[in-house]
């Protein structure tokens, strides 16, 4: 079993903000691959579907970014799934707009929700799909940025990234972290 996470906040007033683009993937690999509807479970939006073959959980933690990692860890624990196992979605400031990148491993770098994973579950050990949200203004605050909606133009080209996202999340499942790092690691 494999669990695809997408990192978020809870709520109608962070739906379309930076910080959310990771339940966004969720909500459109929900909708390419008719996943069942949401439960809720483990303080997350829990749905199940098929990857090629592998049972797979697809998450929106609902503990506020900065605490993702306690639900994570719960299911993690729960069904006795190894951190290699987790997938993790989420945004980033560090790489160009609209970009999508896959690393095996890694530190958290700034992003909270990711320490959050990364102290719950005691390990760096697992796959991460990373989109630029854009990068703040030198004199505005980080918090204020990554809550901000896009705008109507960037939520046009954030909406093919969170598509590409998608596709790289199945394509970590079917054909491997490594085939997968090859095609979606494309330079802008």
């Amino acid at each position: 079993m494999k669990v695809i996470a997408g990192l978020g906040n809870p709520g109608k007033d962070y739906a379309r903000t930076r910080h959310n683009v990771g339940f966004m993937v969720i909500d459109k690999l929900i909708e390419k691959l008719s996943a069942s509807p949401y439960k809720i479970k483990f303080q997350a939006f829990i749905s199940e579907t098929t990857i090629g073959g592998e049972k797979v959980l697809l998450v929106k933690p609902q503990t506020y970014m900065n605490n993702s990692g306690n639900s994570l860890r719960e299911i993690l624990d729960f069904y006795k799934i190894p951190s290699e196992d987790l997938i993790v979605i989420y945004d980033d400031i560090d790489i160009g707009f609209s970009t999508i990148r896959i690393r095996k491993k890694g530190s958290a770098g700034s992003h909270n929700g990711m320490k959050s994973i990364i102290y719950q579950i005691q390990s760096d050990t697992f796959p991460r799909i990373r989109i630029g949200v854009g990068q703040k203004h030198p004199q505005q605050d980080l918090a204020n940025f990554v809550l901000s909606n896009f705008s109507k133009e960037e939520f046009e080209e954030i909406d093919l990234a969170v598509d590409q996202a998608a596709k790289a999340a199945i394509a970590i499942v079917e054909d491997g972290l490594d085939q997968a790092m090859n095609k979606y690691n494309i330079k802008k």
